[in-house]
């Protein structure tokens, strides 16, 4: 009971278009309410409208507002969030009309993102995309806007930075906007080591909530932030990852994706989904158990083409098999896997899974390694997938099969010794 009062009372507001299905706008209500969730309200009631098209002026109809009205007459809520982004002049005029706070469905996902930022730059892209939200909206609004309180929605920048002029906000966005670029050459000199040693990288990705995380640290032994919330983990992690015969890859946990992100963020996140471009491998994980798990795999399938990442191989993997949806049939034509991200026998399977994919990709070897070629014979162990390894009396050395990538040094050296 104690834990209700903190939370923030909210009112949902959604307005489906006829172009809309009906399944498609209860899903993404349903989202709606996950995301004030996850943001710490507490939603009271949903009001919903059909309309031909969405009200210019206000969003939803006359007839609505006057309906919240009497709602919020009797529920005293302390926020009203509407569905989709509201330009600037309807969130004028609802403002006038309603008494509590208003934000819309972007709002409150910069709000969550504020929340989980935990790096330096995972705090600037969201300073930066609240800022970029806020620029066209301060003219309107005037002092009532600049002056945000506590609660959701009003996290981030912070009172001060948002009091300031346009000026002010344009120059802390070319601020921001320098300091993310000398990250940016930080992360890429990183990636180019990375690449230097030759190293595997497979990227996890999925639509938010889909157990990347759960997954990711039981296969990296991490400590990547897992909670059932969405956007539980907003900065992307890399961490190594043994597969059963040896071989090393890395792995990176990366941030949920979501349908109709709000553009502003597209722009800001692209960069912490720079690590998928560089990926050699990518495990899509999907929730069997969300009963839109089709139309999120589609979202997080049309966002790698956005990201021109498609053609990396992938592997499909439908998590929380334990709970599946009565109605789960799976739809991706690539390959698969089937698991609970907390059961070991699937986990190992699944590794299984990544080492069959990995082999697909390298080229076989069978040499004869001198004795006395001790580091080379170590290298073999994790640098390469090792199915035979045997000490030849005759040639006084050891044979070695298995698989190594075309392009790593490695594959070089092995020639000198190809039987």
């Amino acid at each position: 009971m104690e834990q209700e009062k903190l939370l923030e009372k909210v009112i949902l507001v959604g307005c489906q278009t006829t172009e809309e299905d009906d399944l498609r706008f209860q899903y993404s209500m349903e989202e709606l309410t996950s995301l004030t969730e996850t943001a710490k309200g507490r939603v009271l009631v949903q009001v919903v409208q059909k309309r031909p098209k969405i009200h210019p002026a206000t969003y939803i109809g006359k007839g609505k507002v006057e309906e919240i009205q009497a709602l919020e007459a009797e529920l005293e809520p302390d926020l009203i969030i509407f569905n989709d982004e509201l330009t600037p002049s309807q969130n004028r005029n609802l403002s006038s009309s309603l008494k509590a706070r208003i934000i819309d469905r972007t709002q409150l996902i910069l709000d969550i993102f504020a929340q989980r930022a935990r790096s330096k730059e995972g705090k600037l892209q969201v300073e930066l995309a609240q800022l970029q939200y806020l620029l066209p909206r301060l003219g309107g609004k005037g002092i009532e806007m600049s002056r945000l309180g506590a609660g959701i929605g009003t996290r981030g920048p912070g009172e001060t930075k948002l009091e300031a002029d346009r000026r002010h906000i344009r120059r802390r966005i070319d601020d921001i906007k320098a300091q993310l670029a000398v990250i940016v050459q930080h992360r890429d000199r990183y990636r180019e080591r990375r690449k230097k040693n030759k190293a595997f990288q497979i990227a996890l990705v999925g639509y938010t909530n889909a157990g990347k995380s759960t997954l990711f640290n039981r296969l990296t032994e991490a400590e990547s932030y897992e909670e059932n919330q969405l956007f539980a983990t907003l900065d992307p992690m890399t961490r190594k990852s043994i597969l059963p015969s040896g071989f090393t890859v890395l792995m990176t946990d990366t941030v949920g994706f979501i349908q109709d992100l709000p553009t502003t963020l597209i722009a800001a996140f692209r960069s912490t989904l720079e690590e998928v471009r560089e990926a050699d491998l990518l495990l899509h994980i999907v929730d069997m158990s969300n009963q839109d798990y089709f139309s999120h795999e589609l979202t997080v399938n049309r966002l790698l083409e956005d990201l021109e990442v498609h053609h990396i191989p992938q592997i499909t993997v439908y998590n929380k098999r334990d709970i599946a949806h009565q109605d789960f049939v799976p739809s991706a034509r690539n390959e698969t896997c089937f698991i609970s991200a907390f059961n070991e026998e699937d986990r190992k399977s699944l590794l299984v899974k990544i080492e069959e994919a990995i082999i697909n990709m390298m080229e076989p070897f069978n040499v004869i390694v001198p004795s006395d070629e001790g580091k080379l014979l170590a290298q073999l162990k994790n640098e390469t997938i090792l199915r035979e390894l045997s000490f030849d009396e005759g040639r006084q050395g050891y044979r070695c099969k298995g698989y190594s990538l075309a392009d790593h040094q490695i594959t070089g050296q092995l020639k000198r010794f190809s039987i």
